[in-house]
Order: C-alpha cells, then sequence, then structure tokens
C-alpha cells in the first residue's frame, strides 16, 4: 500500500524541479523567454499550495481514495496536454492548472490515508520517512531524469513519462481500501476556500513582480496579506457560529505545529529556489544543456538520498528538533560553500560539495518536520492538518522558484546568481530559529514518531 502513495508523492515533486533543465529546450521551442518559463514553473507551486487546503477537506467529503484516483486522472491528462503543447499559454494550462489541480486533490490522500493506514506509531514513522524521502529524491533528482529524458529525446518526452508514472499507480492503488467512510454531510466552506487560494496567489503574484515594478509588488503583497486576515477571521467567525469551517482556528494555536510548519515552508523554499538559481545559471550564463545541467544535480540528490535513507536511524538517537537544526546548519553551509567555490572556478566540479551538503541537510530534516507537525494532532484532524501542511510546503517551493527567479531574471550573471543564494541562506536562518525553538519534548496527541524504537 505504500508503494503507489510514496511514488505519487515522488512524481508531484518531480514535476517541481524537473523544468528547472528544460528552461532553455523550452523557451526556444515555444518561442518564450526565461521568465516565462519561470512563471509557469511557479504557477504549478502555487496552484498546488493554493488548493492543498481544499483538497484535504474535499478527501473528507468525498473519500481519499476517491480524491486520489481523480486527481491522478487530472493529473496525467495534464501531463500530456504539456507534452503537445504549441505554445506557452497551453502549457501553463496543462502543467501550471490541471497537473496543480490534479496534485492538490491527490496529495493530502495520500498523507491521510499513511495515518489511517499504518496504526502503530513505529510502523507509520516509516511510512512518513519514506514518502517524505521519495518527495525529496523527486524534487532533487527531477534536474537529473529531465535532463537526461530531454537529451535523450525532447522536453516534451519528460511530460510523457509523468504520464506513464502516474498510470503505474492507477494500477498500483487499485487495492488501497478507504479506511473510513467519506462524510457526505460535512458541508464545504467555498468562501475560505476562495479566499485562502486568493490570498496565497496574490502573495506570490507580489513577488513575481518585484522586478517589474516596485509599487505593484508592495500593492499585492499586502493585499495577499489583507485576504488571507479576512480568510482567518472567516473560519473563526464560522467556528463561533457553531458552522463548519475550511480550517479549524485550533490548528493555528498549536505552538510546536506552527513552528514545525515555518521549517517546512523554509524547507522547500531553499530546495526549490536553489535548484532553480543553479539550473537557470547552468544555462542562461554558463551555457550547458539539459544533460550536463542534471548531471551536475546528482551531488544534491545522493546528499538527500543518504540522509533520507537513514533517518529513521539518525530519529533514534537525536530529537527531531534536534536533526532539524542540523539540517538547517549543513544547509546553511552548504550554501556558503557553493558561492564560495563556484565563484572561484570555472570547473563543473566545483558545484558538487556545495550542492552535495545542501542535499544532505534538506533530506535529514524533511522526515521530522513531516512528524512533529503531523503527530501534534489527533486522527480527527489528520484531514486538515494535511492539507495546511502541504499546502505551507508547496508555498514555500512556489516562494522559492519565485524569489529567486526574480532576483535572477533582473541580470543573469554570476553575481546575480550569489544574490540569490545569499538571499536564500539568510531565509534559512530563520529556519534554524524557528527549529530551535521547538520544544525538546513536545506534548502531543500521541508520541512523537521519532522517539519511538522500530519494532
Amino acid at each position: 500500500m505504500l508503494v503507489p502513495l510514496a511514488l505519487a508523492q515522488f512524481i508531484c515533486s518531480f514535476a517541481g524541479s524537473n523544468m528547472n533543465v528544460m528552461i532553455n529546450d523550452i523557451s526556444h521551442d515555444l518561442d518564450t523567454t526565461v521568465q516565462g518559463v519561470q512563471v509557469a514553473i511557479t504557477l504549478f507551486l502555487l496552484v498546488m499550495a493554493a488548493l492543498m487546503i481544499p483538497g484535504g477537506k474535499l478527501s473528507d467529503r468525498y473519500g481519499r481514495k476517491r480524491c486520489f484516483t481523480i486527481g491522478l486522472v487530472v493529473y496525467g491528462v495534464g501531463a500530456l496536454l504539456s507534452a503537445v503543447a504549441p505554445g506557452l499559454g497551453v502549457l501553463i494550462l496543462g502543467n501550471s492548472l490541471l497537473e496543480g489541480v490534479g496534485t492538490a486533490l491527490l496529495i493530502p490522500p495520500v498523507y491521510i490515508l499513511t495515518t489511517l493506514l499504518f496504526t502503530q506509531t513505529a510502523s507509520r514513522a516509516r511510512a512518513f520517512g519514506a514518502i517524505s524521502a521519495m518527495g525529496g529524491v523527486g524534487a532533487a533528482a527531477g534536474p537529473l531524469i529531465g535532463g537526461l529524458i530531454t537529451s535523450a529525446i525532447s522536453w516534451r518526452a519528460a511530460f510523457v513519462f509523468q504520464a506513464l508514472v502516474i498510470a503505474v499507480i492507477v494500477l498500483l492503488s487499485r487495492r488501497i481500501t478507504d479506511p473510513l467512510p467519506p462524510d457526505r454531510t460535512m458541508v464545504f466552506d467555498t468562501g475560505g476556500a476562495i479566499l485562502s487560494a486568493v490570498g496565497l496567489v496574490l502573495v506570490v503574484l507580489g513577488i513575481l513582480a518585484a522586478d517589474n515594478n516596485g509599487w505593484l509588488m508592495v500593492a499585492l503583497v499586502v493585499a495577499g496579506a489583507l485576504v488571507l486576515l479576512w480568510f482567518f477571521l472567516w473560519i473563526r467567525a464560522k467556528e463561533r457560529r457553531g458552522e463548519t469551517p475550511l480550517l479549524s482556528t485550533a490548528l493555528f494555536r498549536n505552538r510546536t505545529s506552527n513552528l514545525g510548519l515555518v521549517t517546512q515552508n523554509i524547507q522547500w523554499l531553499m530546495l526549490l529556489g536553489v535548484s532553480f538559481t543553479v539550473a537557470a545559471y547552468l544555462q542562461t550564463v554558463r551555457g550547458y544543456d539539459a544533460i550536463q545541467t542534471g548531471v551536475i544535480f546528482t551531488a544534491a540528490t545522493v546528499g538527500l538520498l543518504l540522509s533520507s535513507l537513514g533517518a529513521e536511524r539518525f530519529a533514534k538517537r537525536r530529537a527531531q528538533r534536534t536533526l532539524i537544526m542540523l539540517g538547517f546548519v549543513i544547509t546553511i553551509v552548504g550554501v556558503g560553500v557553493l558561492i564560495a567555490m563556484v565563484g572561484g572556478s570555472s570547473t563543473p566540479w566545483a558545484f558538487a560539495p556545495g550542492l552535495f551538503l545542501i542535499g544532505f541537510g534538506l533530506g535529514g530534516m524533511l522526515t521530522p518536520s513531516v512528524n512533529v507537525v503531523q503527530s501534534s494532532f489527533g486522527e480527527a484532524q489528520q484531514g486538515e492538518i494535511s492539507g495546511l501542511s502541504r499546502s505551507v510546503s508547496n508555498l514555500g517551493s512556489s516562494l522559492g522558484t519565485a524569489i529567486a527567479g526574480t532576483i535572477l531574471v533582473a541580470g543573469l550573471t554570476s553575481s546575480a546568481e550569489a544574490a540569490a543564494l545569499i538571499v536564500l541562506a539568510a531565509i534559512g536562518l530563520i529556519g534554524l530559529v524557528a527549529a530551535a525553538l521547538l520544544p525538546r519534548r513536545p506534548a502531543t496527541s500521541e508520541p512523537p514518531a521519532g522517539d519511538v524504537p522500530a519494532s
């Protein structure tokens, strides 16, 4: 049962990063610009973030397995449409919208079903570890796999590859059963869903507008913040009237979960931000092709895979808080090594040490962050917290691409690459502070997954 769930997380994370190595190929083939491709990538991540919370609630109303299957089908159709796209508009429709909507429908059930199917804390910890690892590996290996496919065949074949993987997941998931019946009596909070989506979209669009108009950026970000405040007041008012809101305000009163969500957001912001920065620099400044760019990212993939495979062993020896803090420290050091070595050398091998450290640091803290957040709530709230957790993570991915892309597009040079990486490292320091504020032994509704020995 775990294989199709982990594979689903892998392909969705893969989709968020594999286009980074196709920037030149897509822009030339579709007669667009680097900024146009960046918009398509960012919108895909943003649609996921904006719709992940509603996706989690819909899975409770219509059933986890049903939403998972529908999400796979919508995603597959979007991948095939992207493969035959004649222009940027159709690519945005297929990749950014349909694949984004499909992901928002299928990812919350992955985490809810994992919680419901793996009832023992130790087995659930291993399951979350495997899914988080596959997500991280998918994001890190996206450039390599995408580069291989693009160089050997075409960038369009990379979308066909995604559709084929989706077909395999559909076949493998036939035996998965939903442990709980859907709650058809649950009223869906349409107003809350619209407010949360609009607020997130405005914030990210504001960052994307930074290189064109500073005042527009400020206006959009402020408007987005106000809409998100309206969303919070909306759900609080519905609770006070005894109605069911899109999210329970209790989710925002858990200090441990809130800090864990901050670390999740910044982890994915750094992962996708570094991926886009390095890929765009290699292709537009150094003139590397897709396969060369993908091979350079192998160092990050290896680092992330090694630390992900050791996540369960690390969790037996160190507290979740310690692992997350160490992950941020290693990642920030990796960014520093990357800037120092690339700036003083023209060889592609100069990228390897820094990317390896970045991958190793991120891989070591992805699973502990998920465990901290998910374990902060009981089974009754797993649908809500899963949707919120995935939304926050995908918002981080879209923000990382938007922030890095905005800095790079303003001037595709070595100094611009360094500036983008410095900004990402500075944001990583915020994540380190949030991790340091996590309790050493958080009080949760059930024991923290990493503190229970594997049986």
